[in-house]
């Protein structure tokens, strides 16, 4: 994707001096943060030269899965040699540590190279194999460069019927265990919308990596799967109290408590109960990636906007959190403090999201709205705990402090993706990884 010259002042008009000055700025911090995390193995999650790591802090020094395949997706279009490599190689290192059943590892420990197959608790990562085959084809895709996707096609392969066999039941979706995602300390299980969108995007990165192989006839198969995929997405995850035309029955609301109608994707479902809570991250990609239509995406923003979820800083991943004493709150919650109301996963702000969030208001066509979030977006990455421009993992819902490792890769590399995306017509993006 070719990039015209970046926060040209005559296309910014609606911002200060100051202000596009900022992004210029934060733009060049965002690579340079990115570069701290170049190691010879691939992405590390943080800069490994600038932070201290105690007890399960190890973790951080490690190439982990869905850090490195969202970092891939989202630098893919600068033209740097250094980081170029280390897409590339992060691809090699978690491929080559796949266990036999298919899995892909949650991480590779940099100091060991040994592989880590599940996250706290010992509890599998669903996601971070969906991750790396997105990557994948995203990387080849646009660089042209197959070698990765032709070597390893037999582990992409196994790696898509491991996840596959999570489909338990054979409805279309994967039944995800809890905390068995990226919100590794939460308590949403089953049919989890995160899992369910990056799924429905998965099938079809990889129908494009199986039509590159030759064989077309699998490739339109999972083409159709991700369709169908999509629609129950839909069915199950907006409630409605219209009939579903499709099956005659009864709608989602009729049989989950009279929920109503719904203004965006709730967060989770299963046959004994949902949560009715917005998860903003999985509602984001789900329009990004045009599973909801135009329609429903400019109700989802009218909610979030009217609730303020892009405030203290762009944006909180959850609204509302949840409350101690709250049907869904868990005691592990309290585990090294981090998912108290407006932490980490349970209503934190994480600026990795946060650059999705300008994005989807990009795509609504908003574009003057979407460059002065972009901007909040800045002021929230240039703020740091012993340093400017910090790109954070993530900061209090609250007041907007910033609490989480410092130069975070897919912090720095979303903050990137933006700026390249608000230069483009959103019509003309091919993809909205």
């Amino acid at each position: 994707m070719a990039q015209k010259i970046l926060f040209n002042p005559d296309e910014y008009k609606e911002l200060s001096t100051d202000e596009q000055a900022l992004l210029h700025q934060g733009y060049q911090r965002a690579i340079e943060a990115i570069h701290r995390n170049v190691t010879p193995a691939g992405f590390s999650a943080c800069s490994l030269a600038d932070n201290k790591t105690f007890g399960t802090d190890v973790n951080y020094r490690s190439v982990w899965a869905r850090d490195g395949g969202k970092t891939i997706c989202w630098t893919i279009d600068l033209d740097d040699p250094a980081i170029r490599q280390c897409q590339k190689q992060t691809q090699i290192t978690l491929l080559r540590h796949q266990a036999p059943t298919g899995l892909i590892p949650a991480s590779v420990h940099l100091d060991t190279g040994e592989p880590e197959y599940g996250g706290v608790g010992g509890i599998t990562s669903i996601d971070g194999g969906m991750w790396v085959i997105i990557a994948a084809w995203r990387f080849a895709e646009v660089t042209g460069d197959w070698a990765v996707v032709e070597e390893y096609a037999g582990q992409l392969q196994k790696a898509m019927d491991w996840l596959a066999a999570h489909d338990s039941n054979n409805c279309g979706l994967l039944e995800i265990p809890e905390a068995g995602d990226w919100a590794d300390l939460f308590g949403w299980s089953y049919h989890v919308l995160y899992d369910e969108v990056l799924w429905f995007l998965c099938l079809n990165c990889y129908a494009g990596i199986v039509q590159h192989l030759g064989r077309r006839d699998q490739a339109n198969d999972y083409r159709k799967q991700a369709a169908h995929v999509g629609r129950v997405i839909l069915r199950k995850f907006w409630p409605s109290t219209a009939m579903d035309s499709a099956t005659g029955g009864p709608s989602f609301s009729d049989v989950q408590y009279g929920l109503g109608d719904a203004r965006y994707l709730v967060a989770q479902v299963s046959p004994f109960d949902y949560n009715w809570r917005c998860d903003v991250y999985g509602n984001l990609l789900a329009y990004l990636n045009n599973l909801v239509d135009n329609e429903r995406a400019m109700m989802t923003f009218r909610f979030l906007w009217g609730v303020g979820i892009n405030d203290p800083g762009p944006v909180e991943n959850l609204y509302p959190p949840v409350q101690p004493g709250d049907r869904e709150w868990r005691d592990y919650f309290t585990v090294n403090l981090l998912n108290l109301p407006h932490h980490y996963h349970n209503g934190g702000v994480w600026p990795f999201i946060g650059g999705l969030w300008v994005r989807y208001v990009h795509k609504l066509g908003m574009q003057d709205l979407a460059r002065r979030e972009l901007v909040k977006l800045a002021v929230l990455c240039s703020s740091g705990i012993s340093h400017e421009w910090e790109f954070n993992e993530w900061h209090h819902g609250v007041t907007g402090r910033p609490m989480g490792k410092s130069f975070q890769a897919w912090s720095a590399a979303s903050f990137v993706k933006a700026c390249h995306d608000l230069h483009v017509d959103p019509e003309s993006i091919d993809n909205h990884i």
